[in-house]
């Protein structure tokens, strides 16, 4: 299973907090050898590039040029990004965008992460042939509620549905991850990996949240 923790704009994922979740993470991923990604924030992508496999939270389709307040894949690959999530709940983007920043990502050798609040959207990024689709149900982020846990049938359709239109695709699914019986139940279900955030991030005891949330 891979792991893609978000680390949103927390207070406890953002600047030397960011760097103290990253070599948790780190230690994690040597001690029980899994694979754990970081989504940072990008004023602290470059240090987090460094400790463990980090995704951008976000890029636009853009290069160099007169693009103020914009996100520059190219840099982000310079920084030590190995992919971007695209299309987050958080940061949503139209199907143009969308196509624009995977091809833009792919001409970078960029993995890219889409993410899909429900199986139609999820169809019609299917046809742009992203690395992951992850399916996240944007009224369970942050809940606790998982949706592992909550809607399965969705998530074993959404992993049906997908190996149908792309094989290639790699399904994950998010939104109230927590324990590890949310990452069994996903596991079960089909995805081949995990989209978490607030559970581990904000957690009071950061280490002890993501053991109990690896199998």
């Amino acid at each position: 299973m891979l792991y893609i923790i978000n680390f949103k704009t927390y207070e406890k994922g953002t600047g030397i907090n960011a760097l103290k979740l990253a070599n948790i993470i780190s230690d994690v991923r040597e001690e029980l050898k899994v694979d754990i990604w970081a989504a940072p924030q990008f004023v602290d992508l470059k240090e987090i590039a460094k400790i463990v496999p980090t995704l951008s939270q976000h890029i636009d389709a853009i290069s160099y040029g007169s693009n103020t307040g914009s996100i520059l894949p190219k840099s982000i690959k310079e920084a030590g990004a190995i992919g971007t999530l695209i299309n987050h709940s958080e940061k949503k983007l139209s199907l143009q965008q969308i196509e624009a920043c995977i091809n833009l990502a792919k001409q970078l050798d960029l993995k890219t992460v889409c993410c899909a609040a429900d199986i139609k959207e999820a169809m019609e990024i299917s046809k742009f042939s992203p690395d992951y689709i992850a399916f996240e149900d944007p009224e369970l982020i942050g809940t606790g509620k998982s949706i592992s846990q909550t809607k399965p049938e969705l998530v074993s359709r959404f992993v049906e549905i997908l190996k149908e239109l792309n094989p290639d695709i790699i399904p994950l699914c998010g939104a109230g991850i927590s324990k590890k019986k949310d990452v069994k139940k996903a596991e079960e279900l089909g995805a081949k990996g995990v989209l978490v955030a607030s559970a581990v991030v904000k957690a009071e005891n950061q280490r002890e949240a993501l053991l109990n949330l690896v199998l």
